[in-house]
C-alpha cells in the first residue's frame, strides 16, 4: 500500500475547504491545525460531513467548538471520576482492615486469585519505590517506623483499575460490605459494583489520555437497570446503550447526591457555553436535564 504523503498546514486547510468547509479566519484555523493535529481534529468533524463533503452551513469554528467542548467535558468528568476513585479506596480500605487488619492486604490467602493479587501488589510496590524519595507519608512508614504501609495509606499507590481488580478478587463478605456502603443492597450488589468500577476505569482512561468522547460508540456497554435503560435514546425501536450517557448514569449511582448534582450543573453550564454542540452525540436525550 502506498504511503500517505505529508501535507503542510496550508495543504490541510485547502483539503478542508475543497470539501465545503467554511473558514472565516484562515490564520486561526492554521494555528488550530498545527497545535491539535489534523487527523485528531478530523474525528470531531464526522457529524458535519458525509462522504467527505461538509454540510452547507458547516464552519471551521463548529469543529473548534465541538473539540473544545469535548476537551472541557473530559476534564469535568475527571474531577468526579477522581471523587469516585477516592471514595472507593477509602471505603474498601476501611471495610478490609476492619476484618483483616492494616497489612492483611499483603496476604494472598484473603483473595480469590493469588496471581492477580501478586500482580497488583508488585505494581504498587514499584510505585512505592519510585515515590519513596518524594512522599512524606511513605518515608514515615518505611524509613521512620520501618514497617509495612497500612492499607488506608497504601491505596494511594493504586490506580482506579488496581482498586477495581482488588475489589473483584476480594472475599465475598468484604465485597458485600463495600457494596452495601455504596448503597447497593440487592442480591447482585457485589457483581454490579464490580461492573460499575470497570466502566469507570474505561472512562477515566479515555479522559486522562485526551481521547474523544464525542460521538464515540463503546463496545463495552455499561450495565444498567430497567429504569436507567428507559432514559436512553431509542433508535428504530432499539435502546442506544453505546454512547457516553450510560456511563453518566453509572456515575449517578456511585457519587453522593450533592456531588452528582454538582456534576450535572457543570455539564449544563458547558452546554450553555457551547450551544452548537448537540448532546445527542453523547447519547443524551433532549429531556436529559429533567430526567437525569
Amino acid at each position: 500500500m502506498e504511503e500517505k504523503a505529508f501535507k503542510t498546514i496550508d495543504e490541510q486547510l485547502v483539503i478542508l475547504k475543497s470539501r465545503g468547509l467554511k473558514v472565516v479566519d484562515e490564520q486561526k484555523a492554521k494555528d488550530f491545525l498545527f497545535n491539535n493535529n489534523y487527523y485528531r481534529i478530523s474525528g470531531y468533524s464526522l457529524t458535519l460531513r458525509k462522504n467527505d463533503v461538509f454540510s452547507p452551513n458547516a464552519t471551521f469554528q463548529n469543529i473548534v467548538d465541538i473539540y473544545n467542548f469535548d476537551h472541557e467535558f473530559r476534564h469535568i468528568l475527571l474531577e468526579y471520576l477522581e471523587t469516585i476513585e477516592v471514595r472507593m479506596k477509602s471505603i474498601y480500605a476501611y471495610e478490609f482492615t476492619k476484618v483483616h487488619g492494616a497489612t492483611g492486604y499483603l496476604n494472598d490467602a484473603f483473595f480469590t486469585n493469588a496471581a492477580k493479587h501478586a500482580e497488583i501488589i508488585n505494581k504498587a510496590e514499584q510505585q512505592k519505590t519510585s515515590r519513596l524519595p518524594h512522599e512524606a507519608y511513605l518515608k514515615h512508614f518505611v524509613k521512620d517506623l520501618q514497617q509495612d504501609v497500612p492499607l488506608w495509606a497504601y491505596v494511594d499507590l493504586l490506580t482506579i483499575a488496581d482498586i477495581s481488580f482488588l475489589y473483584a478478587i476480594s472475599e465475598p463478605a468484604i465485597k458485600a460490605s463495600v457494596a452495601n456502603a455504596f448503597g447497593f443492597t440487592m442480591s447482585r450488589n457485589t457483581e454490579i459494583l464490580g461492573n460499575f468500577m470497570h466502566s469507570m476505569t474505561i472512562i477515566r482512561n479515555l479522559c486522562a489520555h485526551g481521547s474523544r468522547l464525542y460521538n464515540r460508540l463503546f463496545e463495552q456497554k455499561p450495565s444498567l437497570n430497567k429504569k436507567e435503560k428507559a432514559l436512553l435514546i431509542t433508535k428504530d425501536g432499539h435502546i442506544d446503550n453505546s454512547h457516553l450517557y450510560g456511563f453518566i448514569l453509572i456515575m449517578r449511582r456511585l457519587l453522593q447526591k450533592n456531588d452528582f448534582s454538582s456534576l450535572k450543573d457543570a455539564i449544563i453550564r458547558l452546554t450553555e457555553k457551547y450551544p452548537f454542540v448537540r448532546m445527542s452525540y453523547y447519547g443524551f436525550r433532549d429531556d436529559w436535564q429533567d430526567k437525569l
